[in-house]
């Protein structure tokens, strides 16, 4: 199963999203979509969009996003939320949640910073896909995609998108 990555998009769309995430079995928003027209057009790309709200978010974002998504993909246990922090600093409450949750990979956005990190303490593979909007102080916007395979996170890529 191909898992496309993105997050805080903060309402811009950028097509090489499309060509990156083509063949894509699943995309996964970690929030501050910004305009909801992201999600549909991310909906033309895969079969299966999954997508959170984020901190930005309102409106048509807010009443069809949730702000967690834990569920079972591929074999393994998924939380997909904008706000989690990441390994030895997870937000207030999320460290419980991913324990009682049996979680193994964790998706979370808000900070622009990409981050794809173990935590061998709660058994668990952290990703933080960065920011693919352009809005932010990050130098380069990111996008991550990879496979899972046997409840297993293979050929993991970090896609740097280049300004035109």
């Amino acid at each position: 199963m191909k898992i496309g990555i993105l997050s805080d998009t903060h309402s811009y769309w950028d097509d090489r999203y499309a060509d990156h995430f083509a063949g894509c079995d699943e995309i996964w928003h970690a929030g501050d979509i910004g305009d909801y027209t992201i999600v549909q057009r991310l909906e033309e790309v895969a079969p299966v969009v999954r997508a959170v709200y984020g901190n930005i978010d309102h409106g048509t974002v807010r009443r069809r996003c949730p702000a967690r998504i834990i569920t079972d993909v591929g074999g393994m246990r998924l939380w997909l939320g904008h706000v989690g922090g990441y390994p030895g600093r997870y937000s207030p409450g999320v460290r419980a949640e991913l324990i009682s949750n049996g979680i193994t990979l964790m998706v979370a956005g808000h900070s622009h910073i990409l981050k794809v990190m173990n935590d061998p303490r709660l058994g668990l593979l952290h990703i933080n896909p960065g920011a693919a909007g352009p809005f932010g102080w990050q130098a380069v916007r990111t996008l991550v995609r990879l496979t899972i395979e046997n409840g297993k996170p293979t050929d993991l890529e970090v896609i740097e998108l280049a300004k035109k």
